[in-house]
């Protein structure tokens, strides 16, 4: 039996066996191999999207949390600083990942700074050789890991990188441009060594529900500049996809991107959707890095 095989089969396991008369969307998204993205990250994600939580708990949830969402937007009218709070932030959102979250919600969420982390190196790396932005990388293994601040660091790494990036390329007096020999160091071969995640009887929100049900938390209890270059962080995917894409001399990779136009913020209303686009445009980036290394070793 071939490995594809195998693989088919473990996928009709967890979302069900193909039926002519009635596929599955999620199956046919599962064996469609256009998009470059990790296959572990693949089916955790189209798991928890296929999941009850997600079909029944996120339309009643989502309008509620954007509602929560301008309740305190008009609270920063009046206090923009107060509350601050991001390390009662991490000790909520770890205790809702642990008791509430799905396993692979978790993976998808650890995931995603490990893959983050070796794009914003990868870029460095080849951008400008021999200069690292001064940026933290986050590499959580298990959830106990996001105590750190993790989700907060996540977000300053982001512009700190783009700034500083853009510092050394002023002063070096170059611009990005396409690399004959490409440093793929940074970018992992192997998977994401994460530790095995909480699997108990109340384990059962999906990623998407999640994340709108934090975000007027995430609000609250950051300041309003906080939250606000944390929601507009988002439309950098497109900026630092231009930076990977002239490195590789492969800017239709551009047209996977959803979220853009930095320099026109969207509403934080739709900050938990477009973080969903987000960690999918990081899994296609960091599949696409890792495919082409492999294909260039």
């Amino acid at each position: 039996m071939s490995e594809r095989t195998i693989a088919r089969q473990a996928i009709e396991a967890a979302l069900g066996a193909y039926n002519p008369a009635d596929p599955s969307p999620w199956l046919a998204l599962a064996l469609d191999r256009a998009m470059p993205m990790d296959d572990g990250a693949k089916l955790d994600l189209l798991r928890s999207q296929a999941s009850r939580s997600r079909q029944f708990l996120l339309p009643f949830v989502r309008p509620l949390a954007r509602i929560s969402i301008i309740l305190v937007q008009l609270l920063r009218t009046l206090s923009p600083r107060r509350p601050n709070a991001p390390r009662l932030l991490h000790r909520l959102l770890y205790f809702g990942m642990k008791t509430f979250l799905r396993p692979d919600a978790n993976r998808l969420i650890l995931r995603h700074f490990n893959a983050a982390s070796e794009i914003l190196s990868f870029v460095a790396d080849n951008a400008t050789p021999g200069f690292r932005p001064d940026i933290p990388a986050l590499r959580p293994r298990c959830l106990e890991d996001i105590l750190d601040n993790v989700f907060l660091i996540h977000d300053l790494n982001i512009f700190n990188f783009v700034i500083q990036l853009n510092q050394e390329l002023e002063r070096r007096g170059e611009e990005i441009r396409p690399r004959a020999k490409l440093d793929f160091s940074a970018i992992s071969d192997a998977p994401f060594d994460l530790a095995p995640m909480p699997d108990g009887p109340l384990n059962f929100i999906d990623l998407h529900t999640a994340i709108e049900a934090y975000t007027p938390v995430y609000a609250l209890l950051l300041t309003d500049s906080d939250f606000w270059r944390a929601s507009n962080s988002l439309q950098l995917d497109e900026t630092v996809g231009i930076y990977a894409a002239r490195l590789i001399d492969r800017e239709d990779y551009l047209g996977l991107i959803s979220n853009g136009h930095p320099m026109v913020p969207y509403s934080t209303l739709e900050a938990g959707f477009r973080l969903m686009l987000h960690g999918l445009a990081i899994e296609m980036l960091h599949g696409f890095l890792r495919r082409l290394k492999a294909n260039r070793a």
